[in-house]
Order: C-alpha cells, then structure tokens, then sequence
C-alpha cells in the first residue's frame, strides 16, 4: 500500500522519512515535488502544500496539479494535514481533529474556478460525487486508533470549515461558521477533500489545533499559535506513523455516478 501525505504549514520534509527519494512530477496542471520514502513500516508519498520556505500561499496552491501527481504516483489512500483554529470552544488548542464532515460551499479552486475534475463536457468519466459522509472510514479509525495509544488528544469527529485566505476570518465570519457546526477551520483543505472523492482516493483529514479562531476561546498571543506550529510536525508524523500499518482494507468515501456509456 502506498500512503499519500499532504502536509502544511511548517512542514517542508516529513520528519523521520527512511530512505527518502525527491522528484519533480510534471502533470497537466503543473509540476509537483514529491519525497517517497518509508515511515511506519509503510510506502509513503510525501507533498508539501505550501513548498520550502512557504512558498505558495494558500491561494497559490495548485491543488489539481498536487492530487494529480499522487494518484498518478500510485497513492492508495490520502492523509491530509492542516494546523486549524478552533471555532468550536470546547475544542482546546493542541487537539488533533480527525474530521468527518466538511463545510466548503464555495467549492472553488484558489483560482476561482469550480473545484472537480470534470471541467470539459462529454469528458470520460463525468459525474456526480454523492456521500454521507466525505472521508474514507477506515483511512479515519487508523488515524483515531493511533492517537488514543500514542496518548495524543484526538478528537474523533467534527466539521472542517474551509475558508479562503490569505488572511484570516473575521469574528463575524467565525460566528457564521459556528452557526453551521464548523468545529475548526483553515484554508487550504477544502479542494483536498472534493479532489480525492471525484477520484476515488480513500482520503483521512486531520486537524492540529493551534488556536481559538476569531472571537473564540481565551485570544493567546500570535507567538502561542507559532509556537504550536512549530511543534505540529512533530506531533503529526509520530501520529501517522502510529497509524500507517493500521489502516485497514481501503473503502472510497460515497461513489462518483459517472455518465459513461
């Protein structure tokens, strides 16, 4: 099994990768770096969203070049990360969210365009992706599994509110988003998730809590929020890790009702 891992902020290499092997994908929406190596006994295909020194804001980020190269590079199944803030107070910084439900209904790329890989009609393999819930269940249990024996705090569920950057929301856009039962939010996620279901990757989100969003939570100085960026990579590859040989047979979120003949 080959295991993708997208990371984010903070996380330009994957730490403890064994025997890690970089190469440039070319792909028809663009080139992608990608580390493969082993962690946990497993395959592993490493992509740094934001590339070395944060390169790419997360309205740069090229998210059909990125889940392009992956799947064209074998993946599996997909582990997405983001560092998050908090919207739901009762979810504490230093939390890991593994999420299982997805706020994103702009549904558009950095770019503005519409985020699915069916963009020319009569395309093969058009169609609509129907779910209940967005996440592979079991790419999800590996990840909560892991966490409860590493003893990391995992919070085995919640919504994931996409929202666009560079900057950050403002308190009346968190109280929106709290009204919709988002439990966290970032911005870069988001296409990650639609992305992978259009094409049938088995794909996991999970979620380091670094601060209360906007208007949530006792506001901590920015340098508590860096300081737990700086320590989400650590926390995060020792979690997957932990999870990679628990992942169990692989099972794609809802189905794609293709209209091929």
């Amino acid at each position: 099994m080959r295991t993708a891992i997208i990371a984010g902020s903070g996380t330009d290499t994957w730490p403890g990768l064994d025997g890690p092997v970089t190469r440039t994908a070319d792909t028809r929406y663009g080139q992608v770096v990608l580390t493969e190596g082993k962690a946990g006994g497993a395959e592993v295909l490493h992509l740094a969203r934001h590339e070395p020194g944060h390169r790419r804001l997360s309205g740069h980020v090229n998210h059909r070049a990125n889940l392009a190269a992956l799947l064209e590079a074998g993946a599996d199944c997909l582990i997405s990360l983001t560092v998050c803030g908090a919207v739901d107070p009762g979810v504490r910084p230093g939390t890991v969210v593994v999420f299982d439900d997805l706020y994103f209904p702009g549904n558009r790329l950095p770019d503005g365009s519409l985020c699915t890989w069916h963009d020319t009609p009569g395309a093969t393999g058009r169609g609509h992706w129907i779910f209940g819930q967005p996440f592979s269940e079991p790419v999800r249990a590996a990840l909560i599994e892991a966490g409860r024996a590493a003893g990391t705090a995992v919070l085995a569920g919640g919504c994931y509110g996409h929202v666009d950057g560079p900057r950050f929301s403002s308190r009346a856009e968190i109280a929106a988003l709290a009204r919709c039962g988002v439990t966290a939010v970032s911005q870069t996620a988001g296409p990650e998730v639609v992305l992978a279901g259009e094409a049938g990757l088995p794909m996991a989100l999970a979620g380091f809590v670094t601060d209360y969003a906007n208007g949530v939570g006792e506001q901590e100085p920015v340098e508590a929020l860096l300081a737990r960026m700086r320590e989400s990579p650590r926390i995060l590859a020792a979690l997957v890790s932990e999870a990679l040989p628990r992942i169990g047979e692989l099972t794609p979120a809802g189905l794609v009702h293709r209209f091929d003949p």
